[in-house]
């Protein structure tokens, strides 16, 4: 996570990347990823609608974290992303204050030590999480390019979509805010 504060000229973050129907990586077909950084050295985000067979529960046994906090134990950990894959990210409301956190917006962070599990196993806090292994990068004019390639329509983002929803609705639910249905969406757009 970068410490720049440096921004593109349209700076991406705290918005969803919807992945095109034509967009051939296959990491990313019918992805919705939350941008959690984008400046002048790059962007990063976490995809938010591709949950792994891994639960919470099952996560927390593996690197020996107790879960005692109800409710937590049976959500799904996420693919985030092709980078860093054996390691975890938190995209959690509220944002809190952690070891290694991204503060994304005045309500949400992006955490990736173990503190903030620590402290969901503990207490249940906080709230409103996300676990993910891995996350989604690009280099500085990466993520511009693929936009000027129609690979990506963007659109701000609305936390009550990664955070209220099953995942199967997820990409769906950010269609909706452009106005658009998946479904119907060409292979050729541009971006919001």
């Amino acid at each position: 996570m970068s410490t720049s504060s440096e921004r593109p000229p349209v700076d991406l973050t705290d918005h969803f990347l919807i992945a095109m129907p034509a967009m051939q990586d296959t990491h990313f077909a019918r992805t919705l990823t939350y941008v959690c950084e984008h400046n002048k050295d790059g962007a990063m985000g976490v995809i938010v609608n591709r949950p792994i067979d891994l639960s919470l529960e099952s996560l927390f046994e593996k690197i020996d974290l107790s879960l005692n906090a109800p409710g937590f134990g049976e959500l799904p950990v996420y693919f985030g992303g092709p980078v860093q894959t054996d390691r975890g990210f938190v995209l959690h409301r509220p944002a809190g204050e952690w070891q290694s956190s991204l503060r994304v917006r005045d309500d949400m962070g992006l955490t990736s030590s173990r503190d903030v599990l620590q402290s969901v196993g503990r207490e249940g806090t906080p709230t409103e999480i996300l676990v993910a292994l891995g996350y989604a990068g690009w280099s500085a004019g990466q993520l511009e390019d693929e936009l000027s390639k129609n690979a990506w329509l963007t659109v701000a983002a609305d936390p009550r979509i990664i955070f209220d929803l099953p995942p199967e609705e997820r990409l769906e639910a950010a269609m909706a805010l452009l106005g658009v249905d998946f479904a119907n969406l060409s292979e050729v757009a541009g971006h919001a």
